[in-house]
């Protein structure tokens, strides 16, 4: 069974930076899908990056793009998302997916079927 564990969440003020974690155990194989969603009140969930595990292709949705930055350590089956420049707008719950099917290119937009519990992230002004 595939776990996804974040950490890394907390508040900052605007302008800080933040590194989440997504810790992945039950499957050790690369060429898969992760990704980085997060989710404000009110609004709909948004993709923010994505990474081919193994690989180097990545994925930023415009709003995050330039600020920030998902990596991967394959030997700890962690994927990382580098938060810098933030905004009180970057304020969510950043959950961490994996679609397991096999992929040459990743983007939010896959089904991805295992999810982590989320970790928020507060963005003062």
């Amino acid at each position: 069974q595939v776990q996804l564990v974040e950490s890394g969440g907390g508040s900052v003020q605007a302008g800080g930076s933040l590194r989440l974690s997504c810790a992945a155990s039950g499957y050790t194989r690369s060429g898969y899908c992760m990704a980085w969603f997060r989710q404000a009140p009110g609004k709909e969930r948004e993709g923010v990056a994505a990474v081919l595990t193994g690989g180097g292709s990545t994925y930023y949705a415009n709003s995050v793009k330039a600020r920030f930055t998902i990596s991967q350590d394959n030997a700890k089956n962690t994927v990382y998302l580098q938060m810098s420049s933030l905004k009180p707008e970057d304020t969510a719950v950043y959950y961490c997916a994996a679609d397991l099917r096999p992929a040459f290119f990743c983007t939010p937009d896959r089904s991805y079927n295992y999810w982590g519990q989320g970790t928020q992230v507060t963005v003062s002004s």
